[in-house]
């Protein structure tokens, strides 16, 4: 039975949620009204005088190659880190949830990563394939790869996924093992008398039983393939060779910060929250339909 707080007074909630409710106005939604207000302005490099130019920043976006490239970059990143992030975070989480003995060790190793700040994570991963000092590349050059993302795109792509899905493998490692856990083990001895294998069992009972799981941490994933991987590139390749790796967000801040063009940056900073509110509705509207809770 479903047991209800009733306070004796009416002011009382609007106190306990008072503090949260100004994080949010003035962590997201002030600097969200700023950016739609700075996108219909159009300001000089310091800011001393600005100019209502109406979507002129927005049809400028539509005219600019490099704009419309880094959406095909932006797609193949987040496809790449989310897809490669939940398969590997989901294997380690199979494994983890088997292990008998130094189980803890094993879980604590895993969820180190998640402690690294972004940035460090994209130097560590700069510093280990660097062509000219690293280690990793040291090895791949002796197995006759020719590794270079300092001028070859397709490395440097391949370099910013793989600290981008290091960084993010923790936080999903802890949920998938979470969620094999919380499922009855009965479920699982009964499937085993039935003479189900191992990958029947789960494909048949633990993966659907985990569809929950996997949905809320395929939105978590998105949101930071978009958002949170701006360090990463940063560190890594500064959105190079040319801009072969500058991500949305990244390209918001280079023409922001590095060529001052504050009204671009806004109006790349409106689309960008567009695509990403777009993208979550469409992925409760239609992939939470087929999740089993």
């Amino acid at each position: 039975m479903e047991k209800r707080v009733v306070f004796k007074s009416w002011w009382l909630p609007w106190v306990l949620i008072a503090p949260q409710v100004v994080v949010i106005a003035v962590f997201f939604f002030w600097p969200a009204g700023q950016a739609l207000v700075q996108s219909l302005q159009q300001s000089d490099a310091f800011g001393t005088s600005v100019e209502w130019v109406g979507l002129e920043n927005f049809r400028n976006l539509w005219n600019d190659d490099s704009y419309l490239a880094s959406f095909k970059t932006t797609a193949i990143f987040s496809v790449l880190v989310a897809g490669l992030g939940l398969t590997l975070s989901l294997i380690l989480a199979i494994f983890a949830d088997r292990v008998v003995r130094g189980s803890n060790l094993y879980r604590t190793f895993l969820i180190w990563p998640y402690a690294v700040a972004p940035a460090v994570a994209g130097v560590l991963w700069l510093f280990m394939f660097a062509p000219s000092i690293g280690i990793v590349s040291y090895g791949i050059r002796q197995l006759g790869f020719g590794w270079d993302p300092l001028l070859n795109s397709d490395h440097a792509m391949a370099l910013i996924v793989m600290a981008a899905v290091w960084k993010q493998i923790s936080y999903n490692f802890l949920f998938f093992l979470a969620g094999l856990q919380s499922i009855p083990k009965s479920l699982i001895e009964a499937a085993s008398m039935d003479g189900a294998r191992p990958w029947r069992r789960f494909w048949t009972i633990q993966f659907p039983l985990l569809s929950p799981t996997t949905f809320f941490l395929l939105v978590i994933n998105i949101v930071y393939a978009f958002f949170d991987t701006f360090a990463i590139v940063d560190a890594a390749t500064k959105g190079g060779p040319g801009k072969d790796t500058a991500i949305l967000v990244y390209k918001a801040y280079f023409d922001g910060f590095k060529a001052m063009d504050l009204g671009g940056s806004a109006a790349q900073s409106v689309v960008l929250m567009v695509i990403v509110v777009s993208l979550t509705v469409v992925q409760f509207r239609f992939v939470e339909k087929k999740v089993n809770y």
